[in-house]
């Protein structure tokens, strides 16, 4: 058993987008675990949009110069309750370091699907995909054939947003993503009918020309323009899901977006935001939903896999800037098993 632990500590406050020199690894003795919890080894790490925002002097965030939060899957290796089994597979949130002490009440067991392998926990049948399901399903309310534009399309919550919307019979899907190749991703591998570079030119513009006919649903990802020419596409009674605002993240002086706010009333059109930590009572039906798709090879994993804990801020980093596809994860390649023994 390695005798030492990693753990990822903030030391500073970022001013736009953060840097390497924000963050500093610790290194300590492997913790004990006391009466009542167990030690667990991490295994994969899930860096997340999120955490941006938690960087910041808000309520909830990340204190300076104490381990860092984040959602992990990791091995039980040392046990003081009969409620951990060592050698099991558990999901938590004590992350951002290559050991964590949790007690029973702070995991989760995974249930075991063969042929689903463990990212998936992390990827659409972890809080990504259940962010993508609650706001289709219960915040969009989605009928079958509506048209759909999501911004950050080809990012973790986008690509479940578009795989989820087709197998529960979306008609027309639009995108947006950062490059070229993002874009062909979409059309080819996700689903997407359309998708466009938003720095090819105005999102109101782009938008037009992928969904001339307009929208019906617009799951927001970015905030900022690709807001404003939604709410101007959108039909009557069209609905826009508010799930994060990464654009302005890293710069919190952007003017906000600019519309026709008399469209929210003469378009009939709700705009909901959501926290997916509300949701979490529909876990069990996200497995219902989407399992019997990936056995199926109906649904796919679109992942960016970033292999070893010491590269984990590089891929928080990294996924700021957009340099992923799909969901971001970081996996430690020397202890990892593919999948849920049986």
């Amino acid at each position: 058993m390695n005798e030492t632990a990693l753990t990822v500590h903030q030391t500073s406050r970022p001013d736009g987008f953060p840097t390497a020199e924000q963050f500093t690894f610790v290194e300590s003795a492997l913790p004990t675990p006391a009466a009542g919890s167990a030690l667990v080894e991490n295994l994969y790490w899930s860096v997340d949009p999120y955490h941006r925002e938690m960087m910041d002097d808000v309520p909830g965030g990340f204190a300076l110069h104490t381990p860092l939060e984040g959602r992990t899957l990791g091995r039980v290796i040392a046990s003081r309750t009969p409620r951990l089994t060592e050698g099991e597979i558990v999901f938590h949130r004590r992350g951002w370091r290559t050991h964590s002490v949790v007690t029973p009440e702070e995991t989760r067991r995974l249930p075991h699907f063969d042929g689903v392998p463990l990212t998936a926990y992390l990827s659409v049948l972890g809080g990504t995909g259940l962010t993508a399901y609650v706001g289709l399903t219960r915040v969009a309310r989605l009928q079958e054939g509506e048209d759909l534009f999501v911004s950050a399309a080809a990012g973790g919550v986008g690509t479940a947003t578009g795989r989820f919307a087709r197998l529960l019979g979306a008609g027309r899907l639009v995108g947006s993503a950062g490059s070229a190749a993002k874009v062909d991703h979409l059309v080819r591998e996700v689903g997407y009918d359309a998708a466009f570079n938003y720095h090819d030119g105005s999102a109101g513009t782009l938008l037009r020309e992928a969904a001339p006919d307009g929208i019906d649903v617009f799951v927001d990802n970015v905030g900022g323009e690709q807001l404003a020419a939604a709410v101007n596409a959108l039909r009557e009674f069209g609905r826009v899901v508010r799930i994060g605002t990464i654009s302005q993240y890293n710069t919190p002086d952007a003017p906000p977006p600019r519309f026709n706010y008399a469209d929210i009333v003469e378009k009939s059109i709700r705009m909901e935001g959501f926290l997916v930590s509300n949701y979490r009572d529909l876990q069990e039906e996200l497995y219902e939903f989407a399992v019997p798709h990936l056995r199926s090879g109906r649904l796919s994993l679109d992942e960016t896999v970033v292999d070893g804990f010491e590269r984990i801020v590089d891929a928080f980093l990294g996924m700021l800037r957009g340099r992923n596809t799909g969901k971001i994860i970081v996996r430690d390649h020397t202890r990892t098993p593919a999948a849920l023994a049986a």
